[in-house]
């Protein structure tokens, strides 16, 4: 259900778990984790983005045709190929992600879950180990709810993404995080615009 995720998360975090995103919320967030302005703002114009406000904690995958083509212009190159994925989710992720990140054909199992939507059967089987949390590879739905933001806090801190953080918040900074997070920069106008007005309660 939505917003379910962040009520469970401001609970941690001491603040009213009213499933709204704002600055209490951020500075909460930003304590529990005991994260600088800068990481936090990062990381939450980050998840905003890529979780819709925290309102999808997983990938439905639920595309028209145009979408498909549009999203996944390296698969579909003519709207006879997307027109059998199309609103066809399961069959969707099996194509485009079942034969990369150890999914092997399982592309809806290990799509993307999350406040920053881990995916991939190696990015999940890598923050179980990591985090300690073996029942994940089992129940990987628990990255929805439960670890929706542990698994985005340690993909910044696997990948690195903290260095480029402590360098401030501006727009070059937030693009080269997103060049992380993203593989591209894909709504990078929103992040910057996310990101900066985030950094703005912080400070």
């Amino acid at each position: 259900m939505a917003f379910e995720a962040l009520k469970l998360l401001q609970e941690k975090c001491g603040v009213e778990p009213d499933g709204a995103f704002g600055p209490n919320t951020a500075k909460a967030m930003v304590m529990h984790f005991e994260l600088s302005p800068e990481r936090g703002a990062h990381l939450l114009g980050q998840t905003v983005h890529e979780s819709g406000s925290f309102k999808h904690t997983a990938e439905n995958l639920n595309y028209s045709v145009e979408s498909c083509l549009r999203v996944f212009s390296k698969y579909f190159k003519t709207t006879e190929e997307a027109e059998p994925y199309a609103r066809n989710p399961q069959a969707l992720a099996d194509k485009v992600y079942g034969h990369r990140g150890g999914n092997e054909g399982q592309g809806y199992a290990w799509r993307g879950r999350g406040f920053l939507q881990l995916t991939h059967r190696d990015n999940y089987r890598m923050f179980s180990s990591d985090m300690r949390l073996p029942e994940v590879m089992d129940n990987p739905d628990l990255v929805s709810h439960d670890y929706a933001m542990d698994s985005a806090l340690w993909f910044f801190k696997r990948n690195n993404i903290w260095k480029i953080c402590d360098e401030g918040v501006n727009e070059d900074t937030i693009k080269r995080v997103t060049k992380v997070v993203n593989g591209g920069y894909n709504g990078l106008d929103h992040r910057i615009k996310e990101t900066k007005k985030i950094y703005g309660w912080l400070k």
